[in-house]
């Protein structure tokens, strides 16, 4: 995509054109059902723009965290995201993060918690982070072992295991980047791209 495209969107001085292009442009794999969640950083004056932007379209969204004027918000479908965070090595991983016999909103408050904790300490995101994003989980508890480093291959995330299957999701991903710029830039709406 043209760079004239992105500095015009995300300069436009209609803020809910720059908040949905920016939504589009960093979530269209959420966006296309290919991730269980994304998170982005919004203006905090955007934020209360984010319930009539997504209205209807059965996401939800979570603030992490709010600082300089910016915030961290996580978009999630409730059910994908919970039955992700259920399955067996998801869960063995967040719970030694202390997300133990919590329903979905108790984990993403905790999440909350710890996002503002690191932040505090200066240590960047807690780790678990990652699977609340749908990385797997090997690749999540890969890089807590090599403290980020020694990655196999980087991309949406770090990988630590399967780099072929790796390769295919982020080619999946570029994808559904590319097709929901496309349709935003054709003057479909999000509830139009959205699946």
């Amino acid at each position: 995509m043209p760079a004239e495209v992105l500095s015009y969107f995300l300069k436009n001085s209609d803020r809910r054109i720059r908040l949905g292009f920016q939504v589009v442009l960093q979530c269209a794999p959420f966006l296309k059902g290919l991730k269980v969640s994304c998170v982005i950083t919004v203006d905090s004056q955007l934020y209360t723009s984010l319930g009539e932007l997504l209205d209807g379209l059965g996401i939800e969204y979570h603030r992490l965290s709010e600082s300089g004027g910016r915030c961290l918000v996580l978009f999630y479908r409730p059910k994908e995201l919970e039955a992700y965070l259920n399955r067996p090595e998801v869960r063995s991983l967040i719970r030694e993060y202390g997300y133990s016999s919590m329903d979905l909103e108790e984990m993403l408050e905790r999440l909350a918690h710890r996002v503002e904790e690191c932040a505090e300490q200066g240590i960047g995101f807690p780790h678990e982070i990652g699977a609340f994003l749908g990385y797997p989980a090997g690749d999540v508890i890969g890089f807590i072992r090599n403290r980020g480093k020694g990655a196999l291959m980087t991309g949406y995330w770090k990988v630590y295991g399967n780099v072929p299957a790796a390769k295919m999701i982020f080619n999946r991903y570029d994808r559904a980047k590319d097709c929901a710029v496309n349709e935003f830039l054709t003057g479909k709406s999000i509830r139009e791209i959205a699946l």
